[in-house]
């Protein structure tokens, strides 16, 4: 499902309260840089679990700072009010599909809200290697509650080479009691 159909099925779940969520992140992404956020107001209309604090990949965000301030300006007008915030709205969620594509490659992290057919927000990671000689590890926790994922493709793992997916010092599921 693309990202626009996907967003398309947030009119029950709450397109305002999505925009605000995804238009935050964008403004703190571009006024604030690489530093992470500790302490998001994460919507009720968010699936999933966030691992926190949420932490940019700088390269990542440099890499798309210029389309992040083109979103910026594209949605401002629906942010600030002075447009009307409609379901029916082709280009606003085709802007929604693009800034959150880019907020997850940024974060690492699926941002799924309830009524989307997608799995549900956590951290996932993917790799595409051609080559792996040392080690390799997709993704690596003391703890991360909630959905992770991990897609990985090698196309040649050298003898003594190490290709891990996800190691864990617990990744999902409840806390111990």
């Amino acid at each position: 499902m693309t990202d626009f159909a996907a967003l398309s099925t947030l009119i029950g779940a709450g397109l305002t309260p999505s925009l605000t969520f995804l238009y935050q992140r964008l403004e703190r992404l571009l006024d604030r840089g690489g530093d992470p956020e500790a302490d998001p107001q994460i919507p009720s209309e968010l699936t999933g679990t966030l691992a926190l604090p949420l932490q940019p990949d700088t390269a990542e965000l440099a890499a798309r700072t210029q389309e992040l301030e083109q979103l910026r300006d594209a949605l401002s007008v629906y942010h600030r009010g002075n447009a009307p915030i409609d379901s029916t709205d082709a280009p606003l969620l085709r802007t929604l599909g693009r800034l959150r594509s880019n907020l997850e490659e940024i974060y690492g992290q699926r941002l799924t809200f309830t009524g989307e057919q997608r799995p549900p927000s956590g951290p996932f990671v993917r790799q595409r290697t051609e080559h792996v000689a040392g080690r390799q590890i997709g993704m690596d926790a003391e703890e991360i509650t909630g959905a992770a994922s991990v897609e990985q493709e090698v196309d040649t793992v050298e003898q003594g080479g190490t290709n891990i997916g996800m190691r864990a010092g617990r990744i999902g599921g409840s806390p111990p009691t």
